[in-house]
């Protein structure tokens, strides 16, 4: 099925347009949260979420784009959404241990295991991403749907509505903080 009629199977509400668009984009969803927030349980979540509001405000969408970019800046927006939400929580829970008040809430960093990564490379792949997470938002977006999604430079661009040289300059940033970041770790690890 393609986008146009797709879209417009799901603006007449039909709900066999809805079950085939979570079918194929489930695991796009899920893939690219999962690569933001690193935790299994959060990237369901928001996967959910996605399709909630894709299924709510799909008569809002133009054309203007392809319905993938589209369903990425959804997913890409909830993900970090997320993410900021969890960090009030930790300054919260921070700040009521400084007056005595135990929240109960312990922060720890989550194993990671992403879908696409082999068992017996999971411990550098938790490595690498526990370094991605520590990127500025734009650079671990752009590096998130390029190198974890296997997205184009192009299809960077029009997810995060920004140019090319955009792109290029996140991707070569990233990448040198990554470096920096992962010599950082195994210098340690001597």
């Amino acid at each position: 099925m393609d986008d146009r009629l797709l879209v417009e199977r799901l603006k007449a509400g039909d709900e066999s347009a809805f079950k085939y668009m979570v079918n194929t984009w489930q695991a796009m969803v899920y893939n690219t949260s999962l690569g933001i927030v690193q935790k299994e349980e959060d990237a369901e979540d928001i996967a959910q979420e996605v399709f909630v509001q894709v299924f709510q405000s799909v008569s809002t969408f133009k054309g203007e784009s392809k319905f993938s970019t589209w369903l990425y800046r959804i997913t890409i927006t909830k993900s970090l959404d997320h993410e900021r939400k969890k960090k009030r929580k930790k300054r919260f829970a921070f700040i009521s241990s400084i007056f005595g008040e135990d929240s109960g809430e312990e922060v720890q960093v989550p194993d990671f295991n992403h879908p696409g990564v082999m068992m017996d490379k999971k411990e550098d792949a938790a490595i690498l991403f526990r370094a991605i997470a520590t990127l500025p938002e734009n650079q671990r977006i752009a590096f998130t749907l390029h190198k974890v999604e296997s997205l184009s430079y192009q299809e960077v661009c029009e997810v995060m509505q920004t140019s090319i040289s955009s792109v290029e300059s996140l991707m070569h940033r990233a990448r040198i903080n990554l470096r920096k970041k992962l010599a950082e770790h195994y210098q340690k690890q001597k």
